[in-house]
């Protein structure tokens, strides 16, 4: 969306030559501070853009700077069309649009250039969830993307891991993480993040909000992702692998603690491999060893020892019984 509201910007300065900052939020159907930060970004990304000040400034394109589709590269054009993530669109009612969007852009380009945007288009093909799992299609993810974009406020009805709880929320961005959806929305001046398929109720308040002009989204979501896993995994655990365990490690285990996993460069007299690995709760540690089968011996701390020689043992327990 931003991506577009950017490409009309530097079309209408194109077009016009000159444009205020309040005529281009009129066009663009958002406010002054949404243009400033545009201009800043367009400029940093190297087009040629300045302002005039005083009562009749504005902004000016650099004389004689151009820009068309035609001065697209083969990569770019095809880069484009890897850009356009269908299921996500479709999920938040989008797919239609953007697929004719995607048109629009295909009969633009010269045809030296579609060829292989087409092949692009049909042959990549982007599908988010993991292995065995399915993506989300939270119902209320269209009206919750329609108020990111409205920058209106949200009275939710959500289902936490403590209950259900109300909310007002100041929603700032959609984040598609292994097929499900999340929102990052802002409550009492400070980010949090909700799983869109755990809200029970929504109502789209007239309310409009001040999107916080510092926010990044993409870097809010990596440093909310980076401190989850290290608050998730606060203990430490060794273990030994078989070979077996060494080579299947990255399929049994999460991608945290398979990339923090520390192997020792010396194996033991039954070419067993020591290990210190991260670790949360002691049912999550058991859950991840368990996986391993006899082929991973936990030797340390001796709680989670502990832990795993009881579910050992019912699990003993279970298959020896008579049939």
């Amino acid at each position: 969306m931003r991506a577009s509201r950017l490409i009309s910007i530097l079309t209408i300065l194109q077009a016009r030559g000159f444009a205020t900052a309040p005529e281009l939020a009129d066009e663009c159907a958002v406010n002054l501070r949404t243009i400033y930060r545009d201009i800043d970004a367009m400029s940093e990304a190297g087009i040629p853009i300045y302002s005039e000040r005083g009562s009749g400034g504005g902004y000016r394109l650099l004389d004689g700077y151009r820009t068309q589709l035609n001065g697209l590269s083969a990569k770019e054009a095809e880069a484009l069309f890897m850009s356009g993530l269908a299921g996500a669109a479709t999920d938040m009612g989008l797919g239609s649009v953007m697929m004719a969007a995607q048109n629009k852009l295909l009969s633009a380009m010269p045809a030296s250039l579609r060829e292989g945007a087409q092949q692009m288009r049909s042959r990549f093909h982007l599908d988010a969830p993991a292995w065995f799992g399915q993506s989300e299609q939270p119902a209320h993810l269209p009206k919750v993307a329609d108020a990111v974009w409205e920058q209106k406020r949200m009275q939710i009805r959500y289902q936490s891991w403590k209950g259900i709880k109300e909310r007002v929320v100041e929603p700032l961005g959609l984040v598609m993480k292994s097929g499900s959806w999340y929102l990052v929305g802002q409550v009492d001046g400070t980010p949090r993040t909700y799983r869109i398929s755990r809200i029970l109720e929504l109502a789209v308040l007239e309310e409009r909000f001040e999107r916080p002009a510092p926010f990044d989204l993409a870097a809010y979501w990596r440093k909310s992702t980076e401190r989850l896993e290290q608050d998730m995994h606060r203990n430490m655990a060794t273990v030994r692998l078989s070979p077996r365990g060494v080579k299947f490690r990255e399929h049994f285990l999460s991608p945290y603690v398979f990339s923090e996993m520390q192997l020792a460069s010396e194996l033991d007299g039954d070419g067993w491999c020591r290990a210190t690995m991260p670790v949360g709760s002691l049912m999550m540690a058991c859950a991840e060893i368990l996986r391993f089968g006899e082929d991973a011996e936990v030797l340390e701390p001796p709680e989670l020892v502990s832990k795993v020689r009881e579910h050992v043992e019912k699990m003993a327990m279970i298959y020896n019984r008579p049939a």
